[in-house]
């Protein structure tokens, strides 16, 4: 079994193509399925976010598994093949594990070190755990980058500034309102509003870091920032729209108005916002009145998943006509929430991916300053890449030396059958089993240093091929031998 990772992000595909090949909700669970209903693949695991769409599978063989993940996500997506592969990569074993720890640990973020993705690869972990598509390799992956990432973000000062693709957006759409970080100049992935530290405050239940808390208890105080006094409009109340509430809360923010299609969601985190935060007013509308609400609202932030746009520019132009002030509207949906068209009318502006992208790349998303952190990061992930390889590939030659050890135990078996019907019938039965031992002893210090050291070459890079010599030499049959096992123990 080896383990795959196809994907297309923002640093290979456009944002537009990112837009098309997303994979949620019911699109996502029936490519897993048939995914996993190809002869190739063997168990899945998806990460769709913002600025990425990948597949992980546990595969038997290379080109196959590559084939039916990409055949998959062409006909599920309805992208052509061929301007797939334009912008696809592809990773194998030690590559894809790699780059899975890196994606983990926020090396492949539009904005380096962000935390976000932390929780968005425990989503799509658990998401196939509790559907069935990750079994044994992928749940050991998974878990082992969930590990990876927290020690990156512990024990380095990459994330030290709090990036996250929220506050990035925040600081680019806040330059739209002529607000901002102070000082000018263009904006940058090093140059956003998260130097706060916007961390929800205990007592809120939907935080975006799976539950994490600011450790001091009590009420908030909201701080005189770029936001302060500023009317916001949530469209959304998962985790990436609780973050942005937190966020703008933190910021300064008067109101905060929450739109989710779940009214009790949106109720919980307007109701958490205002128990959280001095000085925020918060409450919730229905769904279908978010556009009502957009005449008294400065800022729009729109996250909500669907399928669909949330906001069409008619209904943004039927309730904005004669708008003396700017509104902004910050779209971190993929695919979009907010039509792009909304640009073309007067006072409103959009900042969407591809805006951040643009910011992000004249930052080169490098992380100024950080580059100590980032050299420690890669570090981590280059050591935990190894010791990854070393546990999998000892759990991989094991059956291996299982079926050699039971060759061996059956050969001295039938040897000592033949050799006690052959000595004297007066011999007594101390003596026997001392010949019992002594043989047995022979077999197992003669297999002893061969599956020793069998296991330490698996973890080379080319370990396979020393497994493969064992069986081929020894005629081994893994499969007999672990259905025997299993028998026996049975």
């Amino acid at each position: 079994m080896s383990v795959l990772a196809v994907g297309l992000s923002h640093r290979s595909s456009p944002v537009a193509l990112l837009e098309r090949v997303a994979l949620n909700g019911e699109t996502r669970a029936k490519a897993v399925e048939e995914m996993l209903g190809t002869e190739s693949v063997n168990e899945v695991m998806v990460v769709s976010t913002c600025n990425r769409t990948e597949v992980y599978a546990d595969v038997d063989a290379f080109h196959g598994g590559v084939a039916a993940v990409t055949e998959m996500l062409s006909w599920h997506t309805g992208v052509p093949l061929a301007e797939l592969s334009e912008h696809m990569y592809v990773h194998y074993e030690d590559r894809a594990v790699q780059h899975l720890f890196s994606v983990t640990c926020g090396l492949d973020s539009m904005v380096l070190g962000e935390g976000q993705i932390l929780g968005q690869v425990r989503d799509a972990l658990k998401s196939g755990q509790e559907t069935g598509s990750v079994g044994r390799v992928l749940n050991d992956l998974g878990q082992r980058a969930l590990r990876v990432g927290k020690r990156a973000h512990t024990e380095t000062h990459l994330d030290h500034a709090g990036a996250d693709m929220v506050s990035f957006g925040l600081t680019v759409a806040l330059r739209r309102l002529g607000a901002g970080p102070t000082g000018g100049g263009e904006v940058t992935a090093d140059r956003t509003v998260q130097e706060i530290g916007a961390t929800p405050p205990v007592g809120c239940p939907m935080s975006a870091a799976g539950g994490d808390t600011a450790d001091a208890p009590g009420i908030a105080r909201a701080t005189a920032g770029p936001l302060a006094g500023m009317r916001v409009l949530i469209l959304g109340a998962g985790s990436m729209s609780a973050l942005s509430a937190n966020t703008v809360a933190r910021q300064g923010a008067a109101t905060v108005i929450v739109a989710n299609r779940t009214r009790e969601r949106a109720d919980r985190l307007a109701e958490c916002l205002t128990e959280a935060y001095d000085g925020v007013t918060a409450r919730s509308v229905p769904f279908a009145d978010a556009a009502a609400v957009l005449p008294g609202v400065d800022l729009v932030i729109s996250c909500t998943g669907a399928q669909g746009l949330v906001l069409t520019s008619e209904a943004v132009a039927a309730v904005t006509a004669g708008r003396t002030r700017p509104l902004v509207f910050l779209d971190l949906a993929l695919p979009h929430d907010i039509d792009q068209t909304v640009r073309d009318l007067p006072r409103v502006h959009l900042v969407d991916i591809e805006d951040l992208r643009r910011a992000a790349s004249r930052g080169g998303g490098t992380g100024a300053g950080r580059g100590g952190a980032l050299e420690l990061v890669r570090g981590i992930v280059d050591e935990e890449v190894a010791e990854f390889r070393t546990v999998r590939r000892a759990a991989q030659v094991a059956p291996t030396v299982v079926a050699l050890r039971a060759q061996a135990r059956d050969v001295v078996e039938a040897e000592l059958d033949r050799l006690h019907g052959r000595l004297p019938e007066d011999l007594d039965d101390r003596t026997r089993q001392e010949i019992t031992r002594a043989m047995r002893r022979v077999a197992d210090k003669l297999l002893h240093r061969p599956t020793v050291r069998v296991k330490e070459l698996a973890a080379a890079p080319d370990g396979e091929s020393y497994e493969a010599a064992l069986r081929e030499l020894f005629d081994l049959d893994t499969t007999t031998t672990a259905a025997r096992t299993a028998q026996e123990k049975a």
